[in-house]
């Protein structure tokens, strides 16, 4: 199912989703979309890896060197 949502854009925004919409030859549409999701994945992400480094410091793992030797 499908939800259609308006949304009002600054102009100057307005004017560069257009601009580059016509530069990659996609719609406004699916851009807001990816945009969308992106947005919702890296927030995720950011939640996981705040909860996640709480457990990470018990364990001395506190830079992305540690996470690697860890799991090499």
């Amino acid at each position: 199912m499908r939800s259609i949502l308006s949304i009002s854009l600054p102009e100057k925004t307005s004017a560069e989703l257009e601009k580059f919409a016509k530069s990659t030859g996609r719609s406004k549409s699916d851009i807001v979309k990816e945009s969308i999701n992106l947005y919702l994945w890296e927030a995720q992400f950011r939640k996981m890896q705040r909860r996640l480094s709480v457990k990470a410091k018990k364990v001395d793992i506190v830079s992305e060197e540690d996470v690697f030797k860890a799991i090499s």
